[in-house]
């Protein structure tokens, strides 16, 4: 009953907030003769700032429409390669204008950007996504809100999540390939590799990780904590709902985005609260750059989807409680996962010093489950002073960490090539 008490409060609030967002415009347009009077901005920024708690947030664009590459912008569009009831697989082409640039396009290495199924969509990637393109052929997995699902496509697991990149990985093409995961998916990315590897398939060119739970006794953080804490039993019990009927999906069982979002709020309260005060005050000054800024944060982490209960609950179980994967005791389809059957294929791992989601160490640990992987294909970068976020957006993702990863990723494609030639 959550979930339906939450749309109906949803369904409430609807009318205060367009009338927030009408009171805000009409208090803040040049032409209104509201914005005349004494207190108008004051006004106006209340309004706003109501009609921003009270919205909803639905799924934003990826926006890319242009890459600039050597001091010239090239255009980009998207476009879907995969199109499944719980993921899209999207590819973001570059086009230029003279056959030098498609000549050096052409040859660019693959990327698959393999985003989190956990609470935010993909489109928390865009910065990745947008420098990534400087130098490669960018895909990424686009997964799908789940309340959007019908019920008659069935329940999704974990170990359809490894599928999944299993055949993005073989519709790309694997011998050129390069894959990375951000955060979550490191786990079903290692996977899947390795069962590929195991029957004996063509292996990405080089895997790259980034903040992710693999191992996570290593230095556990809270969100460990709380997941070893607690039952199975309890997460399906109060995190479990089903999806109202005013939805596609609705009768699926999921872990609500809202309640996710409440999740994400709790374990940094003040910061939003002092965050939000700073974007009133902004108002009241006309700072518009940093009001703007607000905006786009807050329109990205706002915007949450639902998680299938199925595929919330098995990693729970398999990633956090039983830790499956690092004692070598998963089984995906009747298949072990073995990630010492991975030979061909090099490992990079990207940590921030100071993840609070992921704790240092917990990435780290694929380079020991990958003992068939050489000493010399393997690098290990701990991002100083970055957060969870920080190793994959912002300043440190573009200034830091990329220029690692894009080295890393050519270094092994050329190698690739050097030994097609031979």
């Amino acid at each position: 009953m959550l979930y339906q008490m939450h749309e109906l409060g949803r369904a409430w609030m609807a009318p205060m907030t367009y009338w927030a967002d009408a009171g805000a415009k009409m208090f803040a347009a040049p032409g209104s003769w509201l914005s005349t009077l004494p207190g108008a901005t004051r006004m106006s920024a209340g309004y706003e700032l109501l009609y921003r708690i009270g919205k909803d947030y639905e799924k934003p664009e990826f926006g890319i429409h242009r890459i600039e590459v050597d001091g010239r912008e090239y255009p980009v569009i998207e476009r879907v390669v995969v199109d499944k009831p719980f993921c899209r697989l999207l590819r973001f082409k570059r086009f230029a204008d003279d056959a030098d640039n498609i000549a050096d396009f052409k040859d660019d290495p693959p990327v698959l950007v393999v985003a989190p199924l956990s609470g935010h969509h993909a489109t928390l990637l865009r910065d990745t996504v947008k420098t990534l393109l400087r130098d490669h052929k960018v895909y990424i997995t686009d997964w799908v809100d789940a309340r959007m699902v019908p019920a008659e496509e069935g329940a999704f697991h974990l170990d359809d999540y490894v599928q999944y990149i299993e055949e993005f990985i073989r519709t790309i093409g694997a011998a050129d390939l390069h894959v990375i995961s951000v955060c979550q998916p490191t786990v079903p990315v290692l996977a899947a590799v390795s069962l590929m590897a195991a029957r004996g398939e063509p292996t990405p060119r080089s895997l790259v990780m980034m903040g992710g739970p693999i191992d996570t006794r290593q230095n556990p953080t809270q969100v460990n904590d709380l997941a070893v804490q607690k039952p199975l039993w309890w997460f399906e019990g109060n995190l479990i709902h089903n999806v109202p009927a005013n939805y596609p999906g609705a009768g699926r069982r999921v872990y609500p985005g809202f309640m996710q979002h409440g999740g994400f709020v709790a374990m940094n309260p003040e910061r939003h609260f002092q965050s939000h005060w700073d974007f009133y005050q902004d108002l009241l000054k006309g700072d518009l750059e940093d009001a703007e800024s607000h905006r786009r944060f807050y329109d990205e982490y706002n915007a949450v989807l639902d998680m299938p209960a199925e595929y919330y609950l098995d990693t729970v179980r398999i990633v956090f409680q039983e830790h499956l994967l690092p004692r070598g005791l998963w089984d995906v389809k009747g298949e072990r996962v073995n990630p010492g059957a991975i030979t061909g294929t090099a490992l990079m791992t990207v940590e921030g010093e100071l993840d609070d989601i992921s704790g240092q160490g917990q990435t780290r640990a694929a380079h020991q489950l990958c003992s068939g992987i050489p000493e010399r294909d393997q690098q290990h970068y701990i991002v100083e002073g970055a957060g969870h976020y920080g190793i994959f957006s912002g300043r440190r993702w573009r200034e830091q960490v990329y220029p690692q990863v894009r080295d890393f990723i050519a270094r092994h494609a050329a190698s690739a090539t050097s030994a097609s030639a031979a």
